[in-house]
């Protein structure tokens, strides 16, 4: 139903009066009454029924500004906010009871979409229609990319300035609930991500309302969101209620949460194990479970340590040093923070494949060693013997690391031989960690995915233009080789082609990745998973290298990456082949796989 009255946070001004109208009502303007902690508020009519367009006016300023908990902002962010009743929406999920029938989102498959791209329309409802894909490849988890209320209708979602309402440009509140509803009707449990570090640059009215930024820290976007000053309490109490609000009214089943170490918080408690132990009480209440997911950059296990052991409580934390170790591996490309896993000079980890087998056995290249890029010492040791794996997310590609080189080159478009990425995607989806895959992945894509906007305003489009084209020719990039991100061909070139998932090599890539998640099932299982239950073994000149996973009490299987363009016999012990990507087949003969070319195999080996 409507809400029966309106409020709002504003505690340095000293008149708040509203603008308002229900459908097919005159305009009106009442001034709002004055309560506890800087907040104020006025009852609407009580023959208001349908959805009211509302906007506050501060102290007499104009324009009438949009409602920092605005539900949806139809058309634009700056203009009036829209109510929404989402008791109204009509779900069919009373069944649902989690991801994997409440076993949560750990060790689940997860799925990066972004919704404006990955259909031709880019709207929530056509997405609907091809999640029939996402089952049969064997995805548990769908995770969106930031849905907040952006200005415009292009963009990646992470300059959003409303972040309780759903971009209109991809259907509106309705649209996201019938997604969601949707996605748990086919076994999909849904992540949101959201972004509490930063707002964008237009339409961020937040100031205006209230201390919600301090500049005594500071972050790439500027001042740092205010969870430790004057007023953070309300601060602090307007993003956990963010979170909140996906969680319980629409049905959302995790938050991945972006580049958390940009919430600066000297608080006694983290704003992270706040928002923990809250999210943890909404999942008692509702009765299945919620998960957390950190993007850090820390490397830090404190991030995924509960709160009662003094951490931050995240269920799990994105892994880059997964990537960026595969990436090197079967790249060769060694610039700016590659270098260090490439086995950088002085390191104790001489080669490419020496850092990955330290990043698939002990979870991060950088636990407390130098890394080059940052000119320090990162990161903290994972225990091997009693941490989760499944705690950090693994990948081959993901929106950053596609989209934020200079021309959204996927994998698939720096390896000549498929073979390469087929290697890549059976050593991260049957490693220990949690897996996560990139829309278009599993049928190796043809498209790039480009850095897009669609900005009104003049000066901030030529600034996020020009600073793009400068950052890159930094790095060697001519000017003319990064799209512009305000063209719309950009956005166009990065829709997804699903036709080619029915062409020959598209098509062969997709059985490969279903059957590796298929075999993920068969062979990992749903408990917990450890590093110590991990051996990699590998020849650095001859470019082959074996992951062996053997968790105790049960037998364990080997992956065989042969990355030499002229094969190799390699050395695996008894077992059998499982799968292979060599199209010639591959046998054990005295307990060596034999690849004539590059390749790789799975191979099962044989219990204690």
């Amino acid at each position: 139903m409507t809400p029966r009255s309106l409020e709002v946070w504003a505690p340095r001004v000293e008149r708040v009066d509203v603008e308002w109208a229900d459908p097919g009502g005159a305009p009106r303007r009442d001034p709002m009454l004055a309560a506890a902690g800087g907040w104020w508020r006025v009852d609407l009519p009580g023959d208001v029924a349908g959805p009211v367009d509302y906007a506050f006016v501060l102290d007499g300023e104009e324009p009438a500004l949009p409602d920092p908990r605005s539900a949806w902002q139809p058309g634009t962010v700056h203009g009036p906010s829209r109510t929404v009743d989402t008791a109204a929406f009509p779900w069919t999920d009373d069944a649902w009871s989690g991801v994997r029938h409440g076993a949560g989102s750990l060790g689940a498959v997860f799925y990066e979409l972004h919704v404006g791209t990955f259909t031709p329309e880019g709207t929530f409802d056509a997405a609907v229609g091809r999640l029939e894909h996402l089952v049969a490849l064997g995805v548990d988890v769908v995770e969106v990319m930031p849905v907040a209320a952006f200005p415009t209708d292009r963009g990646w979602g992470y300059d959003g300035v409303g972040l309780y309402a759903v971009q209109d440009a991809y259907g509106g509140p309705a649209a996201f609930a019938r997604f969601v509803d949707a996605c748990h009707a086919r076994g999909l449990g849904v992540c949101l991500d959201v972004v509490h570090n930063h707002l964008g640059a237009s339409g961020n009215y937040l100031a205006r309302f209230g201390p919600y930024f301090t500049e005594a820290h500071e972050t790439p976007w500027g001042p740092a969101v205010n969870l430790d000053h004057e007023g953070s309490a309300e601060v602090r109490r307007f993003l956990v209620d963010s979170a909140l609000r996906w969680l319980r009214d629409f049905h959302v089943d995790a938050l991945r949460l972006d580049a958390v170490h940009e919430l600066k918080d000297d608080s006694p408690r983290h704003y992270l194990a706040e928002l923990s132990d809250t999210v943890a009480a909404l999942a008692t209440e509702l009765g299945r479970p919620l998960d957390l997911v950190a993007e850090s950059d820390l490397n830090d296990p404190v991030m995924v340590t509960p709160t009662a052991g003094g951490g931050r409580g995240m269920t799990a934390q994105w892994d880059d040093d997964v990537h960026h170790a595969l990436h090197v591996t079967l790249t060769g490309e060694t610039q700016g923070y590659y270098a260090d896993f490439a086995g950088a000079p002085g390191s104790p980890e001489q080669g490419p494949l020496a850092v990955l087998a330290k990043v698939l056995t002990r979870g991060f290249l950088h636990d407390g060693t130098r890394s080059s890029f940052r000119g320090r010492d990162w990161g903290a040791p994972v225990d091997r013997e009693h941490l989760d794996a499944r705690r950090l997310l693994g990948y081959l590609q993901t929106h950053d690391q596609v989209g934020n080189r200079a021309a959204g080159e996927r994998i698939s478009a720096l390896v000549t031989d498929p073979a390469l990425q087929a290697a890549g995607a059976a050593l991260y989806l049957l490693a220990p960690t949690t897996p996560m895959l990139f829309m278009g992945e599993e049928w190796a894509a043809s498209t790039p995915w480009q850095f897009f906007t669609s900005f009104a305003e003049d000066w901030l489009a030529d600034a996020v233009r020009d600073g793009r084209r400068a950052e890159f020719g930094s790095h060697g990039w001519s000017a003319d080789a990064v799209p512009d991100p305000q063209d719309p061909a950009t956005r166009d070139r990065s829709v997804l082609r699903w036709t080619e998932v029915e062409e020959a090599d598209h098509a062969r890539m997709l059985r490969w990745y279903t059957d590796l998640v298929a075999l993920r099932r068969r062979l990992l299982g749903s408990g917990p998973t450890r590093f110590a239950d991990v051996e990699v073994t590998y020849d650095e000149d001859a470019r082959w290298l074996v992951v062996r996973h053997r968790p105790a009490g049960r037998s364990g299987h080997a992956v065989v990456a042969v990355l030499g363009e002229d094969g190799a016999s390699v050395p695996v012990g008894a077992g059998e082949v499982l799968l292979t990507w060599d199209s010639d087949g591959a046998g054990l003969d005295a307990g060596t796989i034999s690849h004539r070319c590059r390749s790789v195999s799975v191979v099962g080996l044989e219990g204690p």
